[in-house]
């Protein structure tokens, strides 16, 4: 009986959630902050004032979050696509692969050499810190629409540069915890997106017959139907040991351009969806951070060097040069630059280490903590001014025409 009344207690907190997230989202848009932010923040401060609250498995919240990451990659390829992609394929790749690799490398000198911290320690902050956030950049840019190639290239990376990260954190916890080699490493990286690829791609093309050919009696069920799929899609690349995230994007970007009835009401679905799978990740998240532990063991200001040098030397040098061949005016280039948000992701990849069992596990996870607060609250405000300062045009988001 005390299970149950626990679960209820659990349900009607993620339902109060939600409900202020719709309540608080015109208020979010005003002041230029993502609403996960403001959750983040709040679940942290919960957390302290009710210790109750914080009594949350750190492998249940791992599963939330990687099934409410699935939800939103999909979204985002969807709302990318096909044609969107192809146009941007280039700088995409490069900056999900070669950025994120020299993001984490950076960061991890950045952490040894300035912050102090052990190597290992360091590895584990830099391969954590290291992808964007697919949930706070496709919160920030779906109230607005970024003319040109800039939004997908940003909205791409983001979503490509997730299994990059993961494996590279993994891999650092290996090394952490004295298991593994390098080359077992690499060619777990190489076959996890090779096959993530291969799996979404195929999900991808497989899944448009079968919307055409097997019409739904009640097209209210469409959108349930599609979410099956990206569960599907996850499950099937997990169970062949390639990355789920990666499939699941790359089905979405397959399935963002094909045409079937009910279209619009599926979009619809998953981006009201992935809204929500964001908020309920961010209060998971933020329950299990004490923000009095934050204030101990020079924690805050560790984490204040790392969000500014990621910010200002870190991201500029390592996606830079990256940019340089792509056709985009000075303004633009600076603006991707710029635009690189730190959210949930980190924070999950930061708890694989604690899962791992990584000496100084705690210091990391609250290092990404201080980093993942001010990326998304004070540098992701900025990014309205940012765009405008820069000649990077910000509309009004237009409706896609789906059907």
């Amino acid at each position: 009986m005390h299970e149950v009344a626990h679960f209820g207690g659990w349900v009607a907190l993620l339902s109060a959630a939600a409900l202020a997230a719709v309540v608080t989202s015109r208020l979010a848009e005003r002041i230029r902050v993502p609403p996960g932010a403001f959750f983040l923040i709040a679940a942290a401060i919960a957390s302290d004032v009710f210790p109750s609250l914080g009594h949350l498995s750190t492998r249940g919240v791992e599963r939330l979050a990687s099934v409410a990451l699935a939800v939103i990659l999909f979204d985002g390829g969807l709302r990318i696509g096909w044609r969107r992609f192809r146009a941007s394929a280039v700088p995409i790749v490069s900056l999900g692969l070669v950025g994120t690799f020299a993001t984490a490398g950076l960061l991890t000198l950045f952490a040894r050499a300035v912050v102090g911290l052990s190597w290992s320690t360091s590895g584990v902050l830099g391969a954590a810190l290291s992808p964007t956030d697919p949930a706070i950049m496709f919160s920030v840019l779906g109230r607005r629409e970024i003319a040109g190639r800039t939004g997908t290239i940003l909205e791409g990376e983001s979503g490509a540069n997730d299994p990059v990260g993961i494996a590279l954190t993994l891999a650092m916890i290996a090394a952490a915890a004295g298991g593994g080699s390098v080359g077992s490493a690499v060619g777990d990286f190489v076959t996890s997106l090779l096959i993530g690829v291969a799996i979404g791609a195929a999900a991808g093309a497989l899944f448009h017959p079968l919307l055409v050919r097997l019409p739904l009696r009640e097209a209210s069920l469409g959108p349930l139907r599609t979410l099956a799929f990206v569960g599907v899609v996850y499950g099937v690349a997990s169970l062949a040991h390639g990355s789920g995230f990666l499939a699941v994007f790359m089905a979405g970007i397959l399935v963002g351009d094909a045409p079937f009835p009910g279209k619009r009401a599926v979009a619809r679905f998953h981006t009201s969806l992935a809204s929500l799978a964001e908020i309920v990740v961010f209060v998971a998240l933020g329950l299990t951070v004490h923000l009095e532990s934050v204030f101990h063991g020079g924690v805050w200001w560790q984490g204040l060097v790392l969000a500014l040098a990621g910010a200002i030397i870190v991201r500029p040098l390592a996606v830079g040069p990256l940019l340089a061949p792509v056709g985009l005016t000075a303004g633009e280039r600076v603006f991707v630059v710029w635009a690189g948000l730190k959210g949930a992701v980190p924070i999950l990849l930061a708890s694989f280490a604690l899962l791992g069992g990584v000496s100084d596990a705690d210091r990391i996870y609250l290092i990404v903590f201080v980093v993942v607060a001010l990326s998304v609250t004070l540098q992701a405000a900025t990014i309205p001014f940012a765009a405008g300062r820069l000649g990077v045009p910000m509309l009004a988001l237009r409706e896609r025409e789906w059907e």
